[in-house]
């Protein structure tokens, strides 16, 4: 692939070491040049389409064409005989489907991470799934999670909101290694991004959300969420290693973005190169972005640290356009993910969804892994 680099982005890409000097200010900007228009492109999603498990909540959903010709998704799946929520961030693990189509339906072939005790950082929980290649390697990049509690099982179905702060507390970002989708995956004793040990810091009280960029040189961005505290606005930064074999380090001090002025903020972000510019999705929490809240936010950048959007545009809806005709307004869609071809041109879109909000427990009766697929695909 042919990749138009600025200067700044070809020392980012250059050097081993993170590039310190002269931090410029978190990107605010709303003068993008962004002509990604995702959401004109989408066709109506299939109702029996994506991923889901009948005794199970699905989340997550990255997907990557197999060496076998299939397509392969990674996703969160946790059962239901505990709650949707607070209990994901206890219980969930990653798992592989397959398919024949991008479209699926995806059928479930294996549990990928396991619960492995509590004396490990990934110990109870894996979640956040993003896969893709790099070189001859698969790299399987994850949030992961352990606790001193009991596990939470149907004796045991919801835990405390004491118990979820610790949870989410102990979050940080994971790689697994392998040469094939299928394994054996390669996993650490610790995490690949830490929360920062520096204490009051945007990003020391988790990090989660990983998304990674592969670069042409072997080199590895990865866009993360962290919090500064519980409660706080969820913030975005950016980390690098120099190849999937080596440590990565944060390239900035400072998050991404600075929303606090209008109180905004984002997480799920998916993150790419188009050959010409670093792309990027996140949901926007509040709408004070985008213009709909939970919906997408769409920004592109020439150095992956200064990044420019459009103010009320709505990258994606919750609004869905079904096969059979119908529109609905989802309770949930997170998570975005594309699925790319071999020239890096989107061609599906990925999300998480469930019909009612998570927080109506009452009403919330299952969630899965949707797929839209993109017109002008090749």
């Amino acid at each position: 692939m042919n990749y138009a680099i600025t200067l700044l982005t070809a020392l980012l890409l250059a050097s081993s070491a993170p590039l310190r000097a002269a931090e410029p200010k978190p990107s605010t900007s709303v003068s993008a040049p962004a002509s990604f228009n995702l959401a004109g492109r989408m066709l109506p999603a299939p109702r029996n389409g994506g991923f889901r498990m009948a005794d199970y909540w699905t989340w997550d959903g990255s997907v990557i064409r197999g060496k076998d010709g299939r397509y392969h998704i990674f996703a969160s799946r946790w059962s239901k005989q505990v709650s949707f929520a607070p209990n994901w961030v206890a219980c969930s693990e990653v798992v592989r489907a397959v398919s024949v189509t991008p479209e699926g339906p995806y059928e479930f072939v294996e549990t990928v991470i396991k619960r492995r005790g509590p004396q490990y950082w990934d110990g109870m929980m894996s979640h956040n799934p993003s896969i893709r290649k790099c070189g001859d390697k698969y790299l399987l990049f994850y949030t992961g999670t352990t606790y001193r509690f009991p596990y939470p099982d149907a004796s045991n179905a919801d835990i405390s909101k004491e118990q979820a702060v610790e949870a989410r507390t102990n979050q940080q970002v994971g790689m697994l290694i392998a040469d094939n989708l299928e394994g054996p995956w390669q996993r650490s004793d610790a995490p690949a991004i830490t929360r920062n040990p520096v204490a009051g810091q945007w990003d020391s009280s988790m990090a989660t959300n990983p998304s990674p960029c592969i670069m042409p040189d072997g080199s590895i961005l990865v866009i993360y969420k962290g919090i500064a505290r519980q409660g706080d606005f969820m913030r975005l930064g950016l980390a690098r290693a120099a190849a999937w074999n080596r440590p990565f380090e944060r390239m900035l001090d400072r998050p991404l973005f600075d929303f606090d002025a209008i109180k905004g903020s984002v997480e799920d972000p998916f993150f790419w190169h188009d050959g010409r510019r670093f792309n990027m999705l996140m949901k926007d929490m509040t709408g004070q972005l985008c213009g709909e809240k939970h919906g997408g936010l769409f920004a592109s950048s020439d150095d992956a640290i200064q990044w420019e959007f459009r103010r009320n545009e709505v990258a994606y809806s919750r609004k869905v356009r079904w096969d059979d005709g119908s529109v609905t307004e989802q309770g949930n869609l997170e998570r975005p993910s594309l699925l790319l071809d071999e020239k890096g041109v989107p061609s599906h879109f990925f999300a998480a969804t469930a019909a009612v909000p998570f927080s109506n427990r009452k009403e919330l009766k299952s969630t899965h892994v949707m797929v839209i697929p993109l017109a002008g695909r090749r």
